[in-house]
């Protein structure tokens, strides 16, 4: 059988920044090269970074997107790689699309190409469009109708792009039809929770399907909210795993694949009416050579690990990719706020992570002992600066009690926080949590304020779980855990009145999560949130609160999407609705 080493290339990108990307590519490629490699991919829309939005509809930027292939194509012949086939994910647009009502205007397409001997030989577009969750490409792309194929040394290899394997149909079966001997897809799939098991499955099923060896590469990095986890898989035509990347890792796997020899060249229609685009770049097979690289496997993060790490590479890259080196966090004592400095310290480093601790009346002596701890523990910047005066200006000129009156609190602490943000150059990091936002309970223009919210897309009860793993893990690795044990046990509180706790407003956290599970996430309705076991009354206050913080929740800042369904692009309802589910 033929051999090929096929090296794919697990790298992050910028969007928008072409030639920068351009360096990567061409950077990674001479390391794909110097291990031998055949053959070389990378992501989907590498070359543009991933999702680009509404750039796919500035025919600019599509413009700029296709010259810079073609100067990526020339440049690797120049630099000495033009032999070596690489596949790119770029921002095209079809040439023979007509104008059509319901696709974007000027026909944009999520692409990729085949670079060879300083030329564009082969392009092709994604097949299968998503339309769900975070995914819009409906509104920005059209489909691609061709089968590529690219016959390599002597093997015929099959091209997709990310949905393409995700969806029944399309360039799977048309791969088996075309007689191919390895399908390569590439991919810019977001990170969620247990998707790497999802993903192991599908990719499995999908070499059967193909009947041939896959190989499924993963995009790593973020983008705004999403996080890109990498997890790039290959599996032989029976569905075993052969090689499998790192988690969160940016890194090239390569290894030696024995291939079937391609037949007769594939032409015609095949399935979903796809044509098979055919292009010959070797016939020869390489001269055989003893097989030295099979790509490794990289053993799978556990749960906690895996989010935790999601939540770091989240805020890591928006902070990197928006040229912020440091950040400022309101450190209450709390597990939130806790939480959101232990990432951001391993995320940034503890020099450039800066805490306030901004301590009211009403403020414990644990609670600000329990602030200046964590600072101890982790080695942030930290201050104090009480609010007392400020507070009590404004109640004297102002006269507020109740809700208003713990409400000023919090929002004086958002002014200091944007304040000494504006002075200093640090953004300001909201710790509010999927719990807090789905009732509505965080303050508006007080701990709502920030750049960005890096768990806002996770519960309050995952909160103390990933706490105690960050605090475990730092004592398997003989370091000092970064939250104070204080931090995670006492009863949650905001402490804008005397001896509050959370569950004077809320139900036990383990009970309101279970409920925001089955309504927000699942998209339940009452009864059946009241079926599986909950009481009818706390139902009812629950998804109340939910459907009445819409508006707040609009203006919280972006942040790391762990679940299946975020607040934002996932989840989207009308801020002004009369429907309620029990009426």
């Amino acid at each position: 059988m033929p051999q090929l080493r096929l090296a794919l290339n697990q790298i992050d990108s910028t969007v928008g920044d072409l030639a920068q990307n351009a360096d990567a590519i061409v950077h990674w490629t001479r390391h794909s090269a110097e291990q031998g490699a055949h053959l070389v991919a990378f992501p989907e829309m590498v070359l543009t970074g991933y999702p680009v939005e509404d750039l796919a509809l500035r025919p600019s930027f599509v413009e700029a997107s296709r010259q810079a292939l073609r100067a990526l194509a020339a440049r690797l012949a120049d630099e000495g790689h033009g032999e070596l086939p690489v596949i790119v994910g770029y921002l095209d647009r079809s040439e023979t699309a007509q104008p059509k009502y319901g696709q974007p205007a000027g026909a944009p397409q999520n692409a990729a190409a085949v670079l060879h001997r300083g030329e564009v030989v082969l392009t092709f577009a994604k097949h299968h469009l998503p339309n769900y969750g975070v995914f819009d490409e409906f509104r920005y792309f059209v489909p691609g109708d061709t089968m590529p194929v690219i016959r390599v040394h002597g093997v015929d290899v099959a091209l997709a792009i990310c949905e393409d394997l995700w969806q029944d149909g399309g360039r799977v079966p048309a791969t088996r039809s075309a007689g191919a001997g390895l399908l390569v897809s590439i991919n810019a799939s977001p990170y969620e929770q247990d998707k790497d098991d999802t993903r192991l499955e599908l990719v499995r099923k999908r070499a059967q399907e193909a009947g041939c060896t896959t190989a499924y590469l993963a995009m790593i990095g973020g983008q705004d909210e999403l996080v890109f986890d990498g997890d790039s898989i290959v599996v032989d035509a029976s569905g075993e795993v052969v090689a499998r990347a790192p988690q969160f890792a940016e890194g090239s796997v390569v290894l030696d694949l024995d291939l079937p020899a391609a037949g007769s060249v594939p032409q015609g229609v095949v399935d979903d009416g796809l044509r098979i685009d055919h292009v010959v770049l070797s016939e020869e097979p390489v001269p055989a050579y003893e097989a030295e690289l099979a790509g490794g496997y990289a053993e799978r993060l556990d749960d906690d690990e895996e989010v935790y790490s999601a939540l770091v590479v989240g805020l890591r890259a928006y902070a990197a990719k928006n040229g912020f080196r440091s950040v400022l966090i309101g450190l209450s004592g709390g597990i939130d706020s806790a939480l959101v400095a232990a990432i951001a310290c391993d995320a940034l480093g503890a020099q450039n992570v800066y805490g306030i601790s901004m301590p009211s009346k009403y403020s414990s002596d644990h609670s600000k002992g329990d602030a200046a701890e964590l600072a101890r523990r982790t080695g942030l910047n930290f201050r104090t600066v009480p609010i007392e005066p400020m507070f009590d200006a404004y109640m004297g000129s102002l006269g507020l009690t109740g809700l208003a009156e713990e409400n000023l609190q919090s929002r004086l602490r958002g002014t200091m926080l944007m304040a000494v943000s504006n002075q200093e150059g640090h953004i300001v990091l909201a710790p509010g949590n999927k719990s807090e936002l789905a009732v509505g309970y965080s303050t508006l223009y007080g701990d709502s304020v920030g750049a960005y919210g890096p768990i806002k897309d996770v519960y309050k009860t995952a909160i103390f779980r990933l706490a105690e793993w960050r605090n475990r893990a730092a004592e398997e690795r003989g370091q000092t855990p970064p939250i104070p044990e204080n931090s995670i046990t006492k009863p949650p509180s905001a402490e804008l009145r005397p001896d509050q706790v959370d569950t004077d407003s809320l139900p036990d956290y383990p009970v309101l999560d279970g409920i925001l599970a089955l309504y927000v996430d699942r998209d339940k309705g009452a009864d059946e949130i009241v079926s599986a076991g909950y009481e009818e009354e706390v139902v009812a206050k629950v998804l109340r609160l939910v459907d009445g913080a819409e508006y707040k929740r609009r203006q919280y800042p972006p942040g790391t999407k762990i679940s299946a369904k975020g607040f934002g692009k996932d989840r989207r309802l009308p801020i002004t609705s009369r429907w309620r589910e029990l009426g």
